[in-house]
């Protein structure tokens, strides 16, 4: 097949999510079952250093994009990448700024308007370059205006191309004023997709895309409720029919125990007692006493409230008041930076926090720790849990989108089960949930292996996730 990718962002590339890890992960497996696969990216400023590039060939696109309101001349950097043509969207006005979608906390005003050219740029360069797509497969609100202009283009050349979109989050729409697109202002059909004055990116790419798929079978059933729809219910409920979700899978080659860089003792599950190094050398990278018998509670997210600190914070110290170790890295909201800063100075031999993001620092807490916690709000699918489980320390999840398909509760299954899983969004059954996981931790050390050794051999591979995608693709042709 012929594959298209329409994406934001593409891990090794540029990443400020798990969206960039699906855009890598899922391309290069298709490419390698024999597919024709193109991606297509903006060209951003932080991708001008790769090497990668540096042999690219710049492709002229002798014809401008029109709108019914402006001219828009660009080119295309194309590069040969893991057997995926990839093709960048060079339109510095647009993509030549410091951060992807905002500076700070601030999102750009004008992506609505960015992320429209992007999409109608896509269908402009596949029409000149003569790349016949059998799919376009879209990503999230940013090529939401994809399936929509596709539609409604009315050349025979697109005749035998289906949309497909993914959800990756649904939190987040592009809901954008359209006084300020004027690449879709004047657009003879956009005046259906206005209310209020505004228009929902993603919203038009549910409504138009043959199939529309999420990154979990539970977070495909959470969209069709009114709660976990963020808004999105009835126009969901309305494509329920072409709706699924498929699991992402994880890339075992980056996290792996037995061969990951960043440890400094490799282990696997004939050799779980080594694990034990790991978590010294993470105490001490933490400045944290190295006691061998005190469980540790690691974390490595966004600080908002999505990933459930509106949870976690209310309870916090009654937390720190267990013989515990927590150790979280992470950024985002300042407030949120600071309280835990606060708890630091108060416990300071029970928490650490590491403000910022490193690779290093998340492989050796994935490793170190005995628990790992998502007391999500929301979750889509969610990686960091399976990467817990490869590295033999125990989730302690929300039961909610993509964890509840792939942890599974000490309680409710105790032959099956890999964690501990919550429900309630509140405090007190975070906290509930976290006294479990310690008075098993000393009370069952055997079973807790047993559990270890379960989720290690446990694999959420990308070869099974594609599969789904190439027997969704064939549907549509």
């Amino acid at each position: 097949m012929n594959i298209v990718f329409a994406i934001s962002e593409v891990e090794g590339l540029v990443k400020t999510g798990g969206l960039a890890d699906v855009g890598r992960a899922l391309s290069i497996a298709l490419a390698n079952k024999g597919h024709n696969v193109s991606v297509f990216l903006p060209y951003y400023s932080a991708e001008k250093s790769l090497g990668i590039l540096d042999n690219a060939q710049v492709i002229d696109i002798d014809e401008p994009l029109f709108s019914q309101s402006r001219v828009y001349n660009f080119n295309l950097l194309k590069a040969k990448w893991h057997g995926v043509d990839l093709y960048l969207i060079d339109y510095p006005e647009y993509f030549e700024r410091d951060g992807l979608y905002g500076d700070a906390y601030h999102a750009y005003e004008d992506n609505g308007e960015r992320f429209s050219f992007f999409s109608g740029a896509i269908l402009h360069s596949l029409f000149h370059l003569k790349i016949k797509a059998d799919i376009i497969h879209c990503h999230d609100w940013h090529t939401g205006v994809l399936p929509f202009l596709l539609h409604h283009n009315p050349d025979p050349f697109f005749a035998d191309t289906r949309a497909v979109i993914t959800i990756h989050n649904a939190a987040f729409q592009g809901v954008v004023a359209l006084e300020n697109i004027p690449f879709l202002r004047h657009h003879p059909a956009v005046l259906e997709q206005v209310h209020g004055g505004y228009i929902n990116m993603l919203q038009m790419g549910i409504e138009f895309a043959s199939k529309i798929t999420t990154v979990s079978p539970n977070y495909a059933k959470e969209l069709l409720t009114d709660l976990g729809s963020h808004g999105l219910h009835a126009c969901l409920a309305k494509r329920q029919k072409d709706l699924s979700g498929i699991l992402n899978g994880c890339d075992y080659s980056a996290w792996n125990p037995k061969t990951d860089v960043y440890l400094d003792q490799h282990f696997d599950a004939d050799s779980l007692n080594l694990k034990a190094r790991c978590k010294a050398d993470l105490q001490h990278c933490f400045n944290l006493p190295q006691e061998a018998r005190v469980p540790v509670i690691g974390m490595v997210c966004r600080l908002t409230n999505q990933k459930g600190f509106g949870y976690l914070l209310p309870v916090l110290d009654q937390l720190l008041q267990h013989n515990v170790q927590l150790i979280i890295a992470g950024t985002g909201d300042p407030a949120m930076c600071m309280e835990l800063n606060t708890h630091v100075e108060q416990y300071p031999q029970r928490f650490a926090f590491f403000n910022g993001f490193s690779e290093e620092m998340a492989h050796k807490i994935e490793a170190g720790a005995d628990f790992f916690l998502m007391p999500s709000q929301f979750e889509p699918c969610g990686l960091n849990q399976m990467y817990s489980l490869a590295y033999g320390t125990l989730p302690i999840v929300r039961g909610i989108g993509g964890l509840k398909d792939t942890v599974v509760d000490l309680h409710e299954s105790p032959c099956d089960a890999t964690g501990l899983v919550f429900y309630e969004p509140s405090g007190d059954a975070l906290m509930s949930c976290i006294r479990r996981a310690l008075l098993f931790y000393h009370e069952f050390p055997d079973v807790m292996t047993q559990m270890q050794i379960r989720g290690m051999q446990t694999k959420f591979t990308w070869e099974a996730s594609t599969r789904h995608y190439e027997s969704l693709y064939k549907s549509l042709m």
